[in-house]
Formats: structure tokens, C-alpha cells, sequence
């Protein structure tokens, strides 16, 4: 146990690159807590931190220590965590982030709502790249990789990115039958929130053809606008097949060039690791694993 709580104040330390910091978090002096990692380096043989009169910084073996003790206190918790509140029901406020396509989740998280009624969802909708530790989210879903080493996450499934238009609109404009065709149509592009930059479209481009310079008729940071103008005949938009389904089996939007697009985006739910694994976010991890896909 003291090995554990020599642990903990490296990882407050290393997190908070401060040794004032990780003192007032735990409670005591700056002092103690350079004593600590000081007892920590000598019986490790390597040194942790790079120290200067303003900044503390860790070094390479630090930064890799870290992110093992980080998991090895996250189990512990998990376990303290578990043992305390198996006897009780999951409850409490569940702050959630869900990209915009998110609102088709809807009828599974009602689902999650009716079979854990003391949980109160908090729910934000953005296709911006939340911090989820900074702005204090329990959960996230989002698309693509994680690649942020202070979360855990689990696969929740994937879909198809999907080249749409109303018949309306290629029956004036022609149906697009390879790649550099989309050079004579509307197109209706997606700006990422966090970057700034156009959403590329899986057109399968390599060396032989490169990628397409798509003509903006309109461009937009959220999914609806782009789903609302395909409908109208007023463009072509590269969308979540999810966000699209109903519009697909009505007939009021189709598919074009299928046969260069193969690509999927994957679906991750996240969480912060250095928290333990509270009853209300195990149960909502494990519902949408098992539920959200398919919708």
C-alpha cells in the first residue's frame, strides 16, 4: 500500500507537472511530495522528472511510467469501486458527449433511461473534440481512432460513409459515374469543428488518382444542413449512412459511386482512465456495446 501511494503521487505529480499542484490535491506540502518521488526514483534507479527553480517536467522514462501507473491505479480503483457499490443501483448525473449523428441514438438511450431510471443523463451534442477530463464529461461517443492515452475506450461498431443525392437532382444534373465527375457537381462540404478543415470524401484516391478538388456549393459544420439540402436537390453529400438511413429506404435520397467507396468509420465510446469505473458509467459503457449498433 505504500508502493501504491508513493504511485499516486507521481501520477498527480506527472499529470499536474507540478509538485505545488500535486500537494494541494492530496493534501500536503510541496516538500513531501518531492521527498516522495525523490524515495521513488532511488528505488526505481531512474530518474523521473527533469526539475529547474520554475518548471518540473518528466523525462522519457517518466512520461512512460506514467502511463502504466495510471492504469494500475485505475484497476485499483475499479476494484474499490466495484466492492463498494454492488449492492447499490446505479444513480446520479452521467454526463454525456455525443457527436451530432448522435440524435439517432435516441430511441437506445431512452431504452438506457427506462432500465436505469436513477441515472440523469446530461447530454451534449457536438462534433467538436470535446476534452473530456477539462470540461468534466463522464462518457463520450465518438467516430474514428482514440488517440488520447488519458482514456480508456471500448469499440461500439461501425458504418459506411455514404455519396448521396435526391433523384431530382441527378436527373438535371447527371449521376456522377467515377471520381473526377464530382468536378461539374454541387457539392456540400463538412468542416470538421476542432480543425477547421473539409471533411475528404472516400473516393479510394491514390497516386494513379489523386485526390478530387471538390466545388463547395455549401459548406457546414453539423449534418443536418447537409442532409436537409440533399434532400432539396440542391447538392451531392458524403454522410454517415446512419444519419441517412430513413431517406435511403424512402427513396428520397440515393447512392452514387459506390464502387470507389469502401471505407467505414468506426464508433468508440471513451471515458477518462485516471477515474474509477463508477456503477452509472459501467452499466452505460456496457449498455451501448451491447445495444447501439444496429439502430
Amino acid at each position: 500500500m505504500d508502493n501504491l501511494g508513493a504511485l499516486n503521487v507521481f501520477v498527480r505529480a506527472g499529470e499536474a507537472r507540478s509538485f505545488t499542484a500535486a500537494g494541494q490535491q492530496l493534501g500536503i506540502s510541496a516538500s513531501a511530495v518531492s521527498k516522495a518521488i525523490v524515495r521513488l526514483e532511488e528505488r526505481l534507479g531512474v530518474r523521473l522528472f527533469h526539475r529547474s527553480t520554475r518548471t518540473v517536467n518528466l523525462t522519457p522514462e517518466g512520461a512512460l511510467f506514467l502511463e502504466r501507473c495510471r492504469r494500475i491505479l485505475c484497476e485499483v480503483e475499479s476494484a474499490e469501486a466495484e466492492l463498494l457499490h454492488t449492492q447499490s443501483a446505479p444513480r446520479g448525473k452521467l454526463r454525456i458527449s455525443l457527436p451530432s449523428v448522435g440524435t439517432l441514438f435516441m430511441p437506445k438511450l431512452a431504452a438506457f433511461k427506462r432500465r436505469y431510471p436513477e441515472i440523469e443523463l446530461d447530454i451534449d451534442y457536438s462534433d467538436r473534440l470535446v476534452d473530456v477530463i477539462e470540461e468534466g464529461f463522464d462518457a463520450v461517443i465518438r467516430t474514428g481512432e482514440p488517440s488520447d492515452s488519458r482514456l480508456m475506450a471500448r469499440r461500439i461498431g461501425s458504418c459506411r460513409k455514404v455519396i448521396v443525392g435526391a433523384p431530382a437532382y441527378f436527373s438535371l444534373a447527371g449521376i456522377p459515374l467515377k471520381p473526377g465527375d464530382l468536378a461539374n457537381h454541387a457539392c456540400l462540404l463538412y468542416r470538421f469543428p476542432s480543425t477547421g478543415k473539409l471533411d475528404t470524401w472516400p473516393l479510394g484516391c491514390t497516386a494513379d488518382m489523386p485526390t478530387i478538388d471538390l466545388p463547395a456549393s455549401m459548406v457546414t459544420n453539423t449534418l443536418d444542413p447537409q442532409v436537409c439540402f440533399a434532400e432539396q436537390g440542391l447538392g451531392i453529400a458524403c454522410i454517415p449512412e446512419i444519419a441517412v438511413h430513413r431517406q435511403l429506404q424512402q427513396g428520397n435520397l440515393v447512392t452514387v459511386l459506390d464502387d470507389y467507396n469502401n471505407e467505414s468509420m468506426a464508433f468508440h465510446v471513451l471515458w477518462p482512465s485516471s477515474r474509477h469505473l463508477s456503477p452509472k458509467i459501467r452499466v452505460f459503457v456496457d449498455f451501448i456495446v451491447e445495444s447501439l449498433f444496429p439502430l
